[in-house]
C-alpha cells in the first residue's frame, strides 16, 4: 500500500465527484467579473505573495477564477476540452486521487509565489494556466494511445501532444530567469509527484482494461484455485498470503508479476507474443 492509498482509505470520503465542473464554473464566474468589472480580478483576487502575507488570504482561492481566455469562443472550448481532460482522468483514478492531483497543482502555485516573494522580492502574479495543462501530461500518460483531432481534421495521439507539450514547457524553463524557471518548476508539481515521485500513484487505462478482463475471467472459472499467480516465478497468493500481485503497463498481454518481480523482470513484447 504506497501513500496515496493510506491517504484515500483516510480522507477519501472527503474527495469531489465531478470536480472539474466547479472549476469550468469559476471560469465562468471570473470571465463574468472581468467583464463587468475590468481588473478587480489582479487588484483583490490574484495570487499577490505580499498581499496574502499581509492578510488577503482568500487570494489562495480567488486567483484561480482567473479564466483560460476571455474570448468567448476560446473559453467555450478550452472549458469543453479541461473538462474532457479531467473527467476521463477522474472516471479512470477514482475521485479521491483526481482531487488529489488538483490540489497539490494549486498548491504548487502558491508555494511558487511565495518562494519567488520571499527569496527575489517581487510579487509574482500566477494564473493557474498549467494547472490545466498539467492534465494534459497526465492524460499522454494514462491514455497514451487516445487519439486528438487538431482543428477538428488531423488526427494525434495523446503521448505526443504530451512530449510536444513537454518540450516547450524545457525550452520555455531554460529561456527563463529564476523567477520563471520557480513558476514552470512549481506549476507542475502535481506532475512530477505523481508520476516521478510516487510509484504507481494511479492506474493507467491499459491496466483499468486488464484487472477488468481478469475479474471477469475469474468469475468465469471453476474450482479453488490461485487468483494470482507471478509470471515470473510462478509464486501465488497460496503461497504467500502476503504476496502483492500487479499487471505490468509495459507488457503485451496480460502478465501478473509479484512485487518481487514487477519491476525487474524484462518486459514482454508484442513480438515475443507471436513467435
Amino acid at each position: 500500500m504506497n501513500f496515496i492509498d493510506k491517504l484515500e482509505r483516510k480522507f477519501g470520503r472527503f474527495a469531489v465527484n465531478n470536480l472539474m465542473l466547479y472549476m469550468i464554473i469559476f471560469y465562468a464566474f471570473g470571465f463574468l467579473l472581468e467583464m463587468t468589472n475590468p481588473g478587480f480580478y489582479y487588484t483583490y483576487l490574484a495570487l499577490d505573495a505580499a498581499a496574502i502575507l499581509h492578510g488577503q488570504v482568500w487570494r489562495l482561492i480567488t486567483f484561480l477564477l482567473a479564466p483560460p481566455s476571455y474570448n468567448v469562443l476560446w473559453l467555450v472550448l478550452l472549458s469543453f476540452i479541461y473538462y474532457s481532460l479531467g473527467r476521463t482522468l477522474e472516471q479512470i483514478w477514482g475521485t479521491f486521487r483526481f482531487n488529489l492531483y488538483i490540489l497539490i497543482g494549486i498548491l504548487g502555485y502558491i508555494l511558487a509565489a511565495i518562494i519567488i516573494y520571499l527569496v527575489w522580492g517581487v510579487s509574482y502574479l500566477l494564473t493557474a494556466d498549467n494547472l490545466y495543462l498539467s492534465m494534459l501530461l497526465a492524460f499522454a500518460v494514462t491514455i497514451p494511445d487516445m487519439k486528438f483531432y487538431l482543428y477538428f481534421v488531423i488526427p494525434i495521439k495523446a503521448k505526443w501532444l504530451g512530449v510536444f507539450y513537454g518540450v516547450m514547457i524545457m525550452l520555455e524553463f531554460l529561456q527563463s530567469n529564476g523567477p520563471g524557471r520557480v513558476a514552470i518548476l512549481m506549476s507542475l508539481l502535481n506532475f512530477l509527484v505523481f508520476f516521478v515521485g510516487i510509484r504507481k500513484p494511479v492506474q493507467t487505462v491499459n491496466q483499468v482494461k486488464r484487472r477488468h478482463e481478469f475479474t471477469q475471467k475469474m468469475k468465469a472459472g471453476t474450482g479453488s484455485g490461485p487468483r494470482h499467480r507471478c509470471a515470473v516465478c510462478g509464486r501465488t497468493e497460496q503461497d504467500d498470503p502476503n504476496l502483492e500481485f500487479r499487471y505490468c503497463s509495459k507488457c503485451a498481454g496480460n502478465f501478473e508479476y509479484c512485487q518481487e518481480h514487477l519491476y525487474t523482470h524484462v518486459h514482454v513484447t508484442e513480438e515475443k507474443l507471436r513467435s
